[in-house]
This record gives structure tokens, C-alpha cells and sequence, in this order.
């Protein structure tokens, strides 16, 4: 009788976690994806885009310059006396490299921007997956250092719908 109580007590004590995991609601989100798809990205990008609009083509317009004063160069260096053509190469040397100095600042300066908004935007992420965790009453949800995740648990299309709604 005591071994058998103790089988039934033992059994009971092996099979109260997993009842206990199976009441918990699991979620998984691919961060990459809701970066990539949310329409605030969108929006995001194209704000960006009309900040730097005229560095763009301000640096475009200059790089057209200078492609046209190598085309000139080629064109008139059989004409030019030596120093001419010297003083060319070095005017045509020093423009491609202001033109590489603007180029580099344009790029830090708009990866400065990107991580502002992409900052911005982790947030709001944030806040509709807490959102979304109250609303579906999930206990957990994961987004990074996840090795595998199945198809049932990801909300990632859930989330980046919240996202859409939140706009």
C-alpha cells in the first residue's frame, strides 16, 4: 500500500510542471523581420531620405564635375603645356578627394540619423510587444538568443500588424 501511494505521489509530483508549463503562453518575435516590414520603417526611410535629398545631389551634382573635368583633361592634355597639365591632375587630384571627404561625412552623418530613428523605432517595438503581450495575456515572448522557435509560437506578423495600427 506504501509503495503504491508513494508510485501515485511520485507520478503526481512528475506530472504537476508539465500542467503547469502547458497553462503558459509562449510568443516568439523575428526582430529582424518587424525592422524590415513594420510601416514605420517606411516612413522612417523616407524621412531620411528627403533630409539628405540635397547633400545627394549636391555631391552627385559634384561628382558629374569632376567626371567632366577628367573628360576635358583627356580631351585638351595633348594641347597643354607640362605645367598645365600639372596644374590639372592636381586641381582634378584634390576635387576627387574633397569629393571623398564629403561622401564620407554624408554616409556617417545619414548612419548617424539611421540608428536614431532605428532607436526610436526599437522602442515603439517594445511598447506594442508589451501591448500585445497584455492583450493576448502571453506570460513570455522572446526576440533575441532564441535558437530555434516553431511557426505556432512567432507573432512576428501580429506584432508588425500592431505596429500598422499604432501608426
Amino acid at each position: 500500500m506504501n509503495k503504491r501511494l508513494i508510485g501515485i505521489l511520485f507520478s503526481i509530483i512528475l506530472l504537476l510542471p508539465m500542467s503547469v508549463l502547458a497553462e503558459i503562453k509562449i510568443g516568439y518575435v523575428v526582430v529582424e523581420k518587424v525592422l524590415k516590414e513594420a510601416p514605420q520603417t517606411t516612413v522612417s526611410n523616407k524621412k531620411l531620405e528627403k533630409e539628405f535629398k540635397s547633400r545627394t545631389d549636391g555631391l552627385q551634382k559634384k561628382v558629374k564635375g569632376i567626371q567632366k573635368q577628367e573628360k576635358d583633361y583627356k580631351k585638351n592634355s595633348v594641347t597643354m603645356s607640362e605645367s598645365e597639365r600639372q596644374k590639372a591632375q592636381k586641381k582634378i587630384q584634390n576635387a576627387k578627394i574633397d569629393i571623398q571627404r564629403i561622401e564620407r561625412e554624408l554616409r556617417e552623418d545619414i548612419d548617424i540619423r539611421r540608428r536614431e530613428e532605428i532607436g526610436k523605432l526599437q522602442q515603439q517595438i517594445n511598447k506594442a510587444i508589451e501591448d500585445l503581450a497584455k492583450k493576448e495575456k502571453y506570460d513570455l515572448i522572446l526576440y533575441q538568443g532564441v535558437a530555434y522557435a516553431s511557426k505556432g509560437i512567432d507573432i512576428t506578423n501580429d506584432l508588425i500588424k500592431s505596429l500598422g495600427k499604432s501608426k
